[in-house]
């Protein structure tokens, strides 16, 4: 996969505009001016969260005894499942915070943020070349970028786009996603194939 398409990838998993309703919900008892300062802490917190699984991940996959056939396939359909979701979204929200309290870390962090698609994503990614770590750390950190930005321009996404058009965007990055997901099942089980084969 190339660094572009991995950050894209991740980018889509991340679901920025998708959370954008629940990070606008958790901080809306929250004053103004602190608000920008626990986004930014918040989303600080989930990209060193990330980075650790993106080079630890190699390690946990071979203390499992993983093959990539496997995280692959497993990959697919776990961001399939991630795509539908954002294509049929269920009703109600996750916050867990009482209302006019600070969030720390949950929910915004994790799993808004860094969540087990994109961790289980970039385990994918480390096991799947571990000798580019320098462009998967650099498709991470672009994805994280955008998604920052997004989340930090809330308020004016908000405005310009609306509620309906937020929902429009969000189900078309998940008919994206769930292509992407796709084509991973279909690559890891072409693969599986090739090396029953050659046993």
């Amino acid at each position: 996969m190339e660094t572009l398409s991995a950050a894209i990838m991740l980018f889509l998993i991340m679901d920025p505009l998708g959370n954008l309703p629940v990070f606008t919900a958790v901080l809306k008892h929250v004053e103004k001016k602190r608000r920008r300062k626990i986004i930014i802490r918040e989303l600080l917190v989930s990209l060193a969260i990330m980075m650790l699984f993106l080079f630890t991940g190699e390690q946990i996959l071979n203390f499992l005894s993983l093959k990539k056939e496997a995280v692959s396939i497993a990959g697919g359909i776990i961001l399939f499942l991630i795509g539908i979701k954002m294509i049929f979204p269920t009703e109600g929200g996750l916050s867990g915070v009482a209302a006019g309290e600070e969030p720390f870390i949950v929910p915004l962090a994790i799993p808004l943020v860094a969540g087990p698609s994109i961790l289980a994503a970039l385990l994918l990614l480390a096991h799947a070349d571990p000798n580019r770590m320098g462009d998967w750390s650099l498709a991470l950190f672009g994805a994280w970028f955008l998604s920052a930005v997004i989340l930090m321009m809330s308020d004016l996404f908000h405005r310009l786009l609306g509620e309906k058009g937020l929902t429009a965007v969000e189900r078309l990055m998940g008919m994206l996603l769930v292509m992407i997901a796709v084509q991973m099942l279909l690559d890891g089980i072409i693969d599986y194939l090739a090396f029953a084969k050659s046993i």
